[in-house]
């Protein structure tokens, strides 16, 4: 996810109170890929976008249990931000 992206990422997780942390994969690179992560400190972090991605899908279900596929035949990967429940 980009920038953008990621704080979209943010705010649904605050709203729906899965921890984790959005940050840059390369701190000193804010313009490349983001992640979620268990702590801003890029020297002790772990990444928890799988984790985190398994919890959004529990609250809301998974739409299509076939992942998506690139015109190369690979899967692809990102974050499908559930529309807001109330």
């Amino acid at each position: 996810m980009d920038a953008e992206e990621a704080r979209h990422v943010d705010a649904t997780l605050r709203r729906l109170g899965i921890p984790g942390i959005v940050a840059p994969e390369n701190p000193d690179d804010t313009a490349g890929a983001w992640r979620v992560y268990d702590s801003l400190d890029p020297t002790v972090r772990k990444d928890t976008t799988p984790d985190v991605l398994a919890a959004v899908v529990a609250q809301f279900g998974e739409a299509d249990p076939k992942p998506p596929r690139r015109a190369d035949g690979g899967p692809t990967r990102g974050f499908i931000i559930p529309p807001d429940a109330n």
